[in-house]
């Protein structure tokens, strides 16, 4: 059962291959998504990789937590499933 963490305080510059390869060191990375602003393109400095098994979630949670990577300290945690509004939003 695959496992997605949290990737945060990353450096703008840094891009799906990056992490792609940085987790890969742990195990099986089956999906990276950077996160950017619709408005402008540009990253929001975090985003999601999903993991192969709990274990590689685990030890990649362990081993880069507090790393640094591209100049900037990541801060590495298990994604929390964010609740969706069921209903929609008026302005």
């Amino acid at each position: 059962m695959s496992k997605k963490i949290y990737v945060g305080n990353m450096n703008y510059a840094t891009t799906e291959d990056n992490l792609r390869e940085l987790f890969g060191q742990f195990g099986g990375v089956e999906s990276v998504a950077v996160i950017v602003d619709r408005a402008t393109g540009r990253a929001k400095g975090f985003g999601f990789v999903e993991m192969e098994s709990d274990e590689a979630a685990q030890a990649a949670i362990q081993a880069l937590d507090g790393q640094e990577h591209e100049g900037r300290k990541l801060r590495v945690n298990e994604a929390q499933e964010k609740p969706r509004d069921s209903a929609p939003r008026h302005y």
